[in-house]
């Protein structure tokens, strides 16, 4: 296996700090940038997607994306995974076993345009509204759970600290132990990794709860439902169709989530205490 998931994901770049106050200078200093890149990702040998993303853990993106996409319904159905450097990005080839390239063209038709979102054309349009599988799993939390999450979520950002440009996702124990993050430029690659890190590591996203430095969108509701976890908090506001989609799956949504307030927007199984 071709693993460069580990290449660095900033960069410094010279800059000259201005100052509106006083129109002075700082002078010449140097600031990390995030590495934002290309990532060709193909299954089966089919050009499946383009995503642009911050190239680290690809490994554990390339399983993520294979759950969020549905190719794969566990990580041990992946055989293989290629991850190579080309023409400024980089490909990660995904090799499943031959009775799935069926479900990978089929998809892979569906997928007309592409974006960072994972939004994939006008036929998967008019599939969006499809039915969720339902929420099942139950944990038992709380406020002083919730506020733990997200007063210790920095601690688990280096990227983020270095660059101030990047999102977190981590899976956090009911206690509100953060187990597990990962960042990424774009949410919903910041989520893929997080859920192929958890697969691969053999920890169950349904007995916790996500935490996401960013607006509670569709997909990340879609992505934690399909992953199995019961709750999402996010730090920013929702999107109407993410509150709709949560409340018919039942999942537990908690947006504009500080270290002071939250809202809990649904809660139908009763997993905040």
């Amino acid at each position: 296996m071709s693993l460069l998931s580990l290449q660095p994901s900033s960069r410094h770049y010279a800059i000259r700090q201005l100052r509106f106050s006083d129109a002075g200078d700082e002078g010449d200093t140097q600031r990390a940038v995030p590495i934002e890149a290309p990532i060709a990702i193909e299954v089966c040998g089919i050009k499946y997607a383009v995503m642009m993303a911050t190239p680290s853990d690809l490994r554990e993106y390339a399983v993520g994306f294979a759950l969020s996409e549905r190719l794969v319904q566990r990580a041990d159905q992946i055989r293989n995974i290629d991850i190579l450097s080309a023409n400024g990005g980089w490909v990660v080839q995904i090799l499943l076993p031959s009775e799935l390239t069926a479900t990978v063209c089929t998809r892979a038709r569906t997928r007309v345009s592409e974006s960072s979102c994972g939004l994939c054309g006008l036929e998967s349009i008019e599939q969006i509204l499809r039915p969720l599988p339902p929420v099942t799993a139950r944990i038992q939390t709380d406020r002083a759970a919730i506020a733990q999450a997200l007063s210790t979520l920095e601690d688990h950002q280096p990227l983020g600290r270095a660059t101030g440009a990047v999102h977190a996702a981590a899976m956090c124990a009911p206690d509100g132990r953060i187990l597990l993050a990962r960042e990424d430029v774009g949410r919903h690659n910041a989520l893929d990794k997080l859920i192929g890190a958890l697969a691969l590591k053999g920890i169950d996203p349904s007995s916790g709860f996500f935490v996401l430095s960013a607006r509670c969108s569709y997909e990340l509701v879609e992505k934690t439902v399909r992953a199995g976890c019961p709750m999402l908090v996010t730090v920013s506001a929702p999107t109407s169709l993410a509150i709709d989609r949560a409340t018919k799956a039942g999942l537990t949504l908690v947006a504009l989530a500080r270290p002071d307030s939250a809202m809990i927007l649904c809660d139908a199984l009763g997993n905040i205490a």
